[in-house]
């Protein structure tokens, strides 16, 4: 099979085409014929030697695919070959072909291509975790999201206003925040404009956010408690502006406030499979009525991955980039 593989820790041009071996499933296992790949930013700090993947899993980028499931291991019941699926995977998704644990599929919904399906998995398997199960975020509450036009950005606002919570997003550019206003956001703060902090207390009459999604860490973390309202959460899932800060603590005693997070890809199989009978019972049935959909920015043939790298890292996209493997 044709895979894409990181050929030296470094710039997107390490990304280089080779012919691997076709794996073959292991128990509880199926093999996916991929036909789209999504791209997301730990596929970026793997190629960049910052995000090694975990033991067992596959040296190739790529944690989430769609495709058809082409065999079988021991102790898969639930698909059968010429299954159409979107999986979540530990890595492995910049090829043809990809291994995936059964429990960790879900089926495509009604009516979408195979690149919306690979548009999937990974943005919702974590705003699901970390938004509503971490953040307990209800009905009635008000979600803080940085970085509202990107994939896990674009997931969140859609889900958050699905379910009943007013959102506030930031984004970085007057086209990012017209994007998330439409995507069902309340408000939207351009950050390179505006102090998010000022508006999230003006939007809340100046209570605050119940809850935060905070991709950015650094200077960020002391801005987040000034933002959250009494017994406000703050979940971290990444630190694009560095994991080293300083911060006034006294807020986060003052306020009562909870600052957790979580990495998505070491975790185990049964840990995602919960995640996935989630999602498939109160979010799928919201994909398949078109209530809520990924946003597409722009479509790669997976020979060039390494343009979809470039793309992603010059950060003027708005959704999800998604690799072409048909």
């Amino acid at each position: 099979m044709m895979a894409v593989a990181i050929i030296e820790h470094g710039g997107p041009m390490v990304l280089k085409p080779e012919e691997r071996p076709v794996p073959k499933p292991g128990n509880g296992e199926i093999l996916i014929q991929v036909k789209a790949a999504g791209v997301n930013r730990p596929d970026v700090a793997q190629r960049k030697g910052t995000y090694p993947p975990p033991p067992g899993a596959s040296d190739l980028p790529g944690l989430e695919v769609s495709g058809i499931v082409a065999a079988i291991g021991e102790g898969v019941e639930r698909w059968r070959i010429g299954d159409e699926v979107t999986a979540l995977t530990p890595g492995g998704g910049y090829a043809e072909y990809c291994l995936v644990h059964g429990t960790n599929a879900l089926p495509i919904p009604h009516g979408f291509t195979f690149t919306e399906a690979a548009a999937l998995p990974e943005t919702f398997f974590t705003v699901w975790h970390n938004v509503f199960e971490r953040g307990g975020l209800q009905s009635g509450e008000t979600l803080l999201v940085h970085g509202g036009s990107s994939g896990i950005g674009t997931t969140a606002i859609q889900l958050a206003s699905q379910f009943g919570a007013t959102v506030i997003a930031t984004a970085g550019s007057a086209e990012k925040c017209e994007a998330c206003i439409r995507l069902g956001a309340a408000r939207a703060v351009n950050y390179r404009e505006e102090d998010f902090v000022l508006a999230v207390k003006e939007a809340t009459e100046g209570r605050g956010a119940d809850v935060i999604l905070d991709m950015v860490g650094g200077g960020y973390v002391d801005r987040n408690y000034a933002a959250a309202a009494m017994d406000g959460r703050i979940v971290q899932i990444a630190f694009l502006s560095g994991s080293k800060t300083e911060v006034d603590f006294s807020k986060l005693m003052v306020k009562r406030l909870t600052h957790t997070g979580s990495t998505l890809r070491p975790r185990s199989v049964e840990f995602k499979a919960h995640i996935a009978a989630e999602l498939e019972a109160k979010v799928w049935p919201l994909l398949a009525a078109r209530k809520i959909a990924p946003v597409m920015d722009t479509i790669f043939p997976l020979r060039e991955a390494w343009r979809a790298h470039e793309r992603m890292e010059e950060s003027s996209h708005i959704g999800k980039i998604v690799l072409d493997v048909a």
